[in-house]
């Protein structure tokens, strides 16, 4: 008789009595299932498996399209290994590396093959990718996704992959040793080996939407939308953004430090003190240089944003240090301070207060002080309890002098609607990032979002008791508001600064997995936590007793010398 299981399907809402050993893709079709879009992989227990994924155990189960942002990153993923097995086809002596996310993309590069032989400052110059090989590469793609190759997903010993993996890239720094697992999982399509962080599609077949275009000198793999994934993202300019990851970039090779395996190395040889001290220099130093560029221009209001946990508050002031020391008298004001009533607070489509919104400012009054101030009025300060939700007076005085400049810090800071009628040679913007410039390996990126939820996540654990369930939960109304409400406006900016460390998350990681692991694995939120405690795995811990006390990451771990 053949053995039968229990699984429950979230997505039909009703217990399902199935043969036992069966995969999910012989599920789906069994129950006949069929979402918006094509099913790519799917929630087991709220962690994601691919379609071949057996089930021998009762399980929850909730299958998954691109429109999912588990499900997306399983397509995305996939469609990086089917481009690294193009270039892998069409140019064997180079790699792919996937730079960093640009323009609604990832903008990627070609590497010569690392020769351990070769003095450092004696490697080859990286080859320039024209046109014509990036077209060659397009066609080799659809020649892949056309003979619909099988992902195959394997497993060896940890020191068998470790060979293998030197081997191909003549390089013998991995990232497997930091996992300390004895046996590691590769994939495998075809001939073409790869590591990925997580599970992939069946096979290449499943890629129908994306593109690869001439992109500065590299190319640009642009991927579909996330809200319809049957079109490709739209491609946006994104020029002062990008300059500043290339500028970060050139900073990291100086390091000789481009993936988190160099890192690792570095930090067990005892160099993670200098890294530190080298990271902070460099903050210090573009913020010093940002003050005298203001100082340049003089001008009446210096607008900083960035989204949350991109650390607008600790930049603001430091900036407030620098531009004292070029004799300015920075007055900042946090535009926090003019939310509506908490009840006031418009609602997002869900019925959530929407704090994103740009109207969850009080926009007329804000509009009214700053008139009176740069008037040489007084104005009465408010000041916002998040306690209360409410809007306090405390008697804090304003009065702007003459050797003054208003700092405004907020999330719509450069949002035009904020002061309409300002003249704009009067003003100064500077938007503030998060732009994490190491990768995992070369075909294994961080997101951007990443270093800022683990941010987030560790300072509303340490000071506004929050858990990591909760802050998780309310990411993807962040995001949304984030991307409606302040990315449009970021290449507004006359400057940006990047407030991410190298450094980071091998300090977030003691902070992070602790609070992480209290995410019960019965609930939604798990997928997420699951997800980040596997990715802080890469990551050697080092200690932040040398991490300054004016630091961005202060503001999150604690320790800062600052007053927020």
């Amino acid at each position: 008789m053949e053995e039968k299981i229990t699984v429950f399907c979230k997505n039909t809402g009703s217990y399902h009595e199935i043969p036992r050993g069966i995969s999910l893709i012989q599920l789906k079709d069994l129950l006949g299932l069929e979402l918006k879009y094509p099913i790519i992989a799917a929630h087991v227990n709220y962690k994601v498996e691919n379609l071949d994924f057996l089930l021998y155990k009762p399980k929850d189960i909730e299958f998954l399209d691109a429109s999912s942002p588990s499900g997306m990153r399983v397509y995305v993923r996939t469609l990086g290994m089917v481009l690294s097995c193009a270039v892998n086809e069409l140019f064997p002596e180079m790699d792919l590396r996937v730079e960093h996310p640009i323009s609604k993309g990832y903008y990627c590069t070609l590497q010569w093959h690392q020769n351990k032989e070769v003095t450092p400052g004696e490697e080859k110059e990286p080859p320039v990718l024209t046109p014509e090989m990036v077209k060659a590469i397009k066609e080799r793609m659809e020649v892949i996704i056309a003979e619909n190759r099988p992902i195959i997903e394997e497993e060896k010993q940890t020191k068998m992959v470790i060979k293998m993996f030197a081997e191909r890239y003549n390089n013998e720094s991995s990232i497997f040793e930091a996992l300390g697992n004895p046996y590691c999982r590769y994939f495998r399509m075809g001939d073409f080996v790869d590591y990925y962080t997580n599970v992939l599609l069946p096979s290449s077949g499943y890629i129908n939407v994306y593109d690869v275009v001439p992109f500065k000198d590299g190319l640009l793999l642009r991927i579909p939308n996330r809200a319809n994934p049957t079109v490709l993202e739209d491609e946006v300019s994104q020029d002062k953004m990008f300059s500043i990851f290339q500028e970060y970039n050139r900073w990291n090779k100086l390091l000789r430090i481009n993936n988190v395996s160099d890192f690792n190395v570095a930090c067990k040889l005892n160099k993670s003190f200098e890294l530190i001290k080298l990271a902070e220099a460099l903050h210090e130093k573009k913020i010093a240089q940002i003050a005298d560029s203001i100082a340049a221009k003089r001008p009446k209001i210096v607008f900083i944003s960035g989204a949350s946990s991109s650390g607008k508050t600790t930049f603001s002031k430091r900036l407030q240090i620098q531009l004292l020391v070029d004799g300015i008298k920075p007055e900042v004001l946090s535009m926090d301070d003019y939310f509506v009533n908490r009840v006031d607070t418009p609602k997002d489509e869900n019925g959530e207060y929407d704090f994103e919104n740009v109207n969850a400012v009080d926009l007329p009054f804000f509009r009214e002080q700053m008139k009176d101030l740069m008037e040489g009025k007084e104005v009465n300060l408010p000041t916002y309890d998040f306690t209360k939700g409410e809007r306090v007076f405390k008697g804090n005085k304003l009065k702007l002098q003459k050797d003054s400049v208003l700092v405004i810090e907020g999330l719509h800071a450069l949002n035009p609607c904020i002061l309409p009628d300002v003249d704009k040679s009067l003003t100064y913007k500077i938007y503030v990032s998060t732009l994490t410039t190491i990768n995992i390996d070369n075909h294994n990126w961080i997101p951007t979002t990443d270093i800022r939820l683990l941010r987030r996540i560790v300072r509303d654990y340490k000071y506004r008791g929050f858990s990591a369930r909760e802050t998780i939960a309310r990411c993807p109304s962040v995001i949304r508001g984030e991307q409606k409400w302040v990315y449009p406006f970021q290449e507004e900016a006359d400057v940006m600064f990047n407030s991410a460390l190298i450094f980071e998350f091998a300090v977030l990681k003691r902070h992070a997995e602790p609070i992480l692991s209290e995410v019960p694995k019965f609930c939604q939120e798990y997928t997420e936590a699951h997800r980040l405690l596997k990715f802080l795995q890469y990551f050697v811990p080092i200690p932040e007793r040398e991490i300054p006390p004016t630091s961005f990451l202060r503001e999150f771990v604690g320790g800062s010398s600052f007053r927020y």
